[in-house]
């Protein structure tokens, strides 16, 4: 049962469209990731379905009595005229429990003044509406929201007014899961969020009865919260099933395989056209010319308004119903035209050309140090136990924000001394230096003078590199100062690349990056010939590069020698003894016949969960059979053929979608 519908949804702006033809649907326990480059639309999307704005086109539909919370990217305004404490703020989720609560005192005084049984029957019944409603629980609930998004108990009782911006998003997180809304919005819930509050937020939302809808640059939040991934580009809306790893898999077979259709059939029509060219004008094959070029027009008219896909995956009476085919004659002159004119409608997001290639070889010895001290004279934020960096290895930094992550890279820099211990570099050594904050970009230079400031260049080859890093045209000329976070990120990585380094110093560089950006730094970064220190709060870039952990906690910084996943697993498996270890209460409950209800109960669950996996694999193994048959046909140029299985390929991709829901969620 769906939650909310989008029917065939547009925005526009004058004369520019924002993006149309949306239509999709939420069903009341779906968890849907939306991704898509910056710029493309994804916040207004959010907020159209919000009912927050009006589209110019197509219609949303809210299942009855169904209640929306909406997370915006910066809520400095969400708590606008109120001066609630951050605590009393979170407490007016639970008026109508606070009310019942009030109820109950008023009848326990009533009763100790004049107690009766009438008295007392009322307070029981108020009593049980009371539990059964959880008013014994949500102080509970507010404490374990506000700990779990950062909060320290000290911070509870500032007023909501004077929290910082990222506090204040946070502030309102917090409220909306307290609320329980059926459909939860976030637009970029991880921004804020330290990696321990991001942890928690995890397995909040994996729980979340109701249906989810989010946008966030983290791979990895995505991969681990949602099951479904709403795309939205410049080709237009896509829909997958699966998380974010199943979708990059999965975009990349579509691309290929439409690429391949498209060359396929537009070679096709120049086949056919070929052979109207040479049997019109002959009398004995003159008809059958004439009947395949007036085919031949439908078939590129179609394409031309509805796209490849309109063609391939429909019968002719639902081309007619989608599309207006003008009854103008075309000749044979004017089919070739049109044929060559035909596009691949499939645009991929322009994507950064970043090389980092290291000009120098090192030591196999990169880094080694002492027992360290780190921080501030009079103020020291982590020691650490002696470390080594060898050629070819990257050290993940992690920690809470101010733990002192930035400053330690500063330290190797040589812009500040430990406060005790010694660092050794090894021999032949080239360092890179990627600021979180970008302070080595000059203000008041244009992009073009930042990256000659580096590195003297021609003026044409230097644009030239630029557009490699998306700085085209007039974006060359543009102020540092006025560049937002993305595009500050893109032109220090330009300049580092420019370095030549063999040792980088990384602070967070995937800080303002989109996902396809994340995705090419990400590439660059594994096939980097060199050594990595790397500070970051994206753990899908730190489990695909990380070699070794460098985990600051309490004052400390531990060493994990291995990957993230086996540091993650490590400590579910930590935790998992210690419950195994924890003492067992007994209860009447857990008796023989219980134990056994519980043990069968978890067999027919395995069985469901085995039966469903082996109908995804069968499913997805018939994908795989009729692919193979469409590339044969489409090699063929056989157009019945082609359209018979792309729509038994659309059926099946249909069943598959279901099926992984169903799967992922017994699961």
């Amino acid at each position: 049962m769906s939650i909310l519908t989008a029917t065939n949804l547009g925005v526009s702006f004058g004369d520019y469209d924002v993006f149309m033809g949306v239509s999709a649907s939420i069903a009341k326990d779906a968890k849907i990731g939306l991704v898509g480059p910056n710029g493309i639309g994804k916040t207004t999307l959010l907020r159209v379905l919000a009912g927050l704005l009006q589209p110019t086109t197509g219609s949303v539909t809210l299942a009855r009595g169904a209640r929306i919370g909406y997370l915006r990217q910066e809520a400095i305004d969400a708590f606008a005229g109120r001066n609630n404490t951050l605590h009393d703020e979170m407490l007016t989720v639970f008026a109508d429990l606070r009310r019942q609560e009030a109820e109950l005192r008023r009848l326990e005084q009533r009763m100790a003044e004049k107690p009766s049984e009438a008295l007392l029957a009322d307070y029981s019944a108020a009593q049980e509406q009371f539990e059964r409603a959880g008013g014994y629980e949500y102080e509970t609930r507010i404490g374990q929201v506000l700990y779990g998004l950062g909060f320290t108990r000290s911070e509870w009782n500032l007023q909501i007014s004077m929290l910082s911006g990222g506090q204040k998003t946070r502030a309102l997180l917090a409220r909306l899961l307290l609320e329980k809304p059926d459909l939860l919005i976030l637009d970029e819930p991880t921004n804020h969020l330290d990696m321990q509050a991001v942890e928690w937020l995890e397995g909040m939302l994996r729980t979340w009865e109701g249906a989810l809808l989010v946008v966030s640059h983290d791979r990895y939040f995505l991969d681990n919260v949602v099951n479904r991934i709403w795309e939205l580009s410049q080709s237009g809306f896509e829909i997958y099933s699966g998380n974010y790893s199943h979708y990059v898999q999965q975009r990349q077979e579509r691309w290929e395989r439409r690429e391949a259709e498209f060359l396929a059939a537009k070679e096709r029509f120049l086949n056919e056209l070929d052979y109207i060219k040479r049997n019109i004008a002959r009398d004995a094959t003159r008809a059958q010319a004439v009947g395949r070029l007036r085919r031949l027009v439908r078939e590129v008219r179609v394409v031309e308004a509805g796209g490849l896909d309109l063609l391939l995956r429909k019968n002719w009476g639902q081309v007619m119903e989608e599309v207006d085919i003008s009854e103008a004659k075309w000749g044979v002159m004017d089919v070739e035209q049109a044929i060559k004119r035909l596009r691949n409608p499939l645009v991929r997001p322009p994507q950064l050309n970043l090389k980092l290639k290291s000009t120098l070889r090192s030591g196999n010895l990169v880094l080694r140090t002492t027992a360290l001290t780190i921080g501030y004279p009079g103020k020291t934020l982590f020691t650490a136990e002696p470390l080594t960096l060898e050629r070819g290895e990257c050290a993940a930094l992690i920690g809470p924000n101010g733990s002192g992550k930035t400053t330690f890279l500063r330290t190797l820099m040589g812009e500040l001394a430990p406060l005790a211990g010694q660092i050794k570099f090894g021999a032949s050594l080239k360092i890179g230096y990627f600021s979180q904050a970008h302070e080595r970009l000059n203000p008041d230079n244009t992009v073009l003078d930042e990256l000659l400031r580096h590195k003297q260049m021609l003026l044409g080859p230097a644009r030239d590199y630029l557009a490699h890093y998306l700085f085209r045209g007039e974006d060359v000329f543009k102020p540092v100062r006025l560049l937002s976070g993305g595009e500050r990120a893109r032109l220090a990585l330009a300049i580092l690349a420019l370095e030549g380094a063999n040792f980088l110093l990384l602070d967070e560089p995937s800080n303002h990056l989109d996902i396809p950006a994340q995705e090419v730094l990400q590439q660059v970064l594994e096939e980097f010939d060199g050594t990595i220190l790397l500070v970051s709060h994206d753990r899908y870039l730190i489990d695909r590069l990380a070699t070794q952990v460098w985990e600051l906690r309490n004052g400390r910084l531990e060493v994990f020698p291995g990957t993230y996943a086996e540091l993650q697993a490590a400590r579910q498996q930590a935790a998992e003894r210690a419950r195994q270890n924890a003492p067992v209460q007994s209860d009447r409950r857990n008796d023989y016949e219980a134990g056994k209800q519980m043990r069968a109960e978890e067999r027919r669950r395995a069985r469901a969960i085995a039966e469903a996996e082996s109908r995804v694999h069968m499913l997805e193994a018939r994908l795989v059979e009729l692919e193979k048959a469409l590339h044969a046909a489409t090699e063929a140029q056989d157009l019945d053929a082609i359209q018979q299985i792309g729509r038994a390929y659309a059926e099946t991709e249909a069943e598959l979608d279901a099926a992984m829901e169903a799967w992922m969620q017994m699961a």
